[in-house]
């Protein structure tokens, strides 16, 4: 335990250690591009611990290690420095607006650089030529009331033809009670359908209650369950239950939930060869939810293509993704501020610090591929009109070039504050959501 959270603590350090290094080197160039001086360069906030004095500034690393910050003399009206003619201040406001949007820009030429590199080494791409076919619907969803079925093949959604799962994920993970226009083949006929996602209370995310249609395989099997004492293993893939045919990883967990305790056949492959055994559910309460359940955690067993790209296409494909994950921030921005979403998918550091161990044990590739996620959504955060962000000092500057004019001292400094209490409030929100979620029910079913 002690360990997990030590590792926990070590990568989230490296994940945002390199943004937070990245960004701030952003202010910090753009600053000395303009003669303005740098007093310090600090990895942290807080007492300084160590570091060095190169020319005029102090590099440091700080007790707080969860941030960073650049300091430009005469930053405030009434420092010493003020008049000094190197002072932030006394620089054009054109050139402090380039200063303060240096460091959201380089977090998002971090995400596009991370990618690139990336995709240049080893670029995956999940092949699915059947197309965006249901594989499984939820009782009681948006999508069962509209009428879907397992088997419905999605050719149409808003607008856009033959789309894949990750456009359609794209449009229902922020697309809470928002209708999403699908057209769908079935038995060779088209047909027109609305589903409007409902909200997920757990996650905080638009739910349609689908998933596509999948080879299905065991990924890890309980001990002492009825799944171990069947002989089923890690990496068997699961057939068929009952008779019926298994494309989702609902499908299994939900049969199992209704057999009441009866035995369950199930069809599986190994090896390439197709076997089948018939065991009997336990009743089991192990996160707080008492359930049937046989004891495997079923997962989806991806046809990944890997190839490596020239740096034009890499860049090219790293555009594109990035574009991608920034519209479904921005989706999820919109929703919250609609009300239509929940800010129970806000990731607190805590939240992160997991998310990067799993990622770095995973390997190279998944650990980059979350710090362009991370870095991506630092930029867009750092860019929205909150006080003490970049974004507010941003929008500050365009006013004061419309008015011709300062703001008054007053207006800031208490915006500042406002600012500063709002986002002590969004961190102790964040963590709470952090530790709400470390207890949610485990996937064995």
């Amino acid at each position: 335990m002690a360990l997990s959270f030590l590792l926990n603590i070590w990568w989230l350090l490296v994940l945002i250690g390199i943004m937070i290094l990245i960004h701030e080197l952003g202010h910090f160039w753009a600053a000395r591009a303009f003669d303005v001086k740098v007093e310090v360069f600090s990895f942290g906030f807080g007492p300084r611990l160590f570091g060095f004095k190169r020319g005029e500034t102090d590099y440091r690393f700080s007790l707080i290690l969860f941030g960073g910050y650049v300091k430009m003399s005469g930053e405030q009206p009434g420092d010493p420095e003020a008049e000094d003619p190197r002072s932030v201040l006394n620089k054009p406001r054109w050139q402090r607006l380039i200063i303060t949007a240096a460091g959201p820009l380089m977090n998002v030429v971090l995400a596009v650089a991370v990618l690139t590199g990336l995709y240049m080494v080893s670029y995956e791409r999940i092949v699915d030529e059947g197309g965006a076919i249901i594989g499984h619907v939820m009782a009681d969803s948006p999508a069962a009331k509209a009428g879907l079925q397992p088997g419905d093949k999605i050719v149409r959604l808003d607008g856009k033809n033959n789309p894949d799962w990750e456009d359609i994920v794209s449009k229902e993970l922020p697309g809470a009670e928002r209708p999403m226009t699908l057209t769908i083949e079935r038995a060779g006929q088209r047909l027109p359908v609305s589903v409007t996602p409902m909200l997920d209370e757990k996650d905080g995310v638009g739910s349609a209650g689908w998933e596509g249609q999948n080879v299905i395989q065991i990924g890890a099997v309980n001990e002492g369950m009825p799944a171990e004492t069947a002989g089923l293993k890690k990496g068997d893939l699961l057939l068929r239950i009952n008779n019926l045919p298994i494309h989702s990883r609902f499908t299994l967990p939900e049969v199992i939930r209704k057999s009441d305790g009866k035995p369950v056949t199930i069809e599986y492959s190994r090896d390439g060869t197709s076997r089948t055994v018939t065991l009997t559910p336990a009743f089991k309460n192990p996160d707080g939810t008492a359930r049937w359940m046989i004891g495997v955690a079923s997962d989806v067993k991806w046809n990944i293509q890997k190839t490596s790209l020239s740096f034009p296409a890499a860049l090219n494909q790293s555009v594109v993704q990035n574009g991608k994950n920034g519209l479904l921030i921005f989706g999820f921005l919109r929703g919250m501020v609609e009300r239509r979403m929940s800010a129970k998918n806000l990731e607190g550091p805590i939240g992160i610090a997991h998310q990067a161990k799993e990622a770095a044990q995973e390997g190279p590739a998944a650990f980059l591929q979350l710090m362009s996620v991370v870095s991506l959504n630092l930029a867009i955060v750092n860019l929205l009109p909150i006080p003490i962000l970049d974004g507010a000092m941003i929008l500050t500057l365009l006013i004061e070039m419309v008015m011709g004019r300062d703001i008054s001292v007053g207006v800031k400094e208490t915006a500042l504050k406002v600012g500063f209490v709002f986002l002590m409030m969004l961190m102790v929100f964040v963590i709470y959501n952090d530790i709400a979620r470390r207890f949610t029910p485990g996937l064995f079913l």
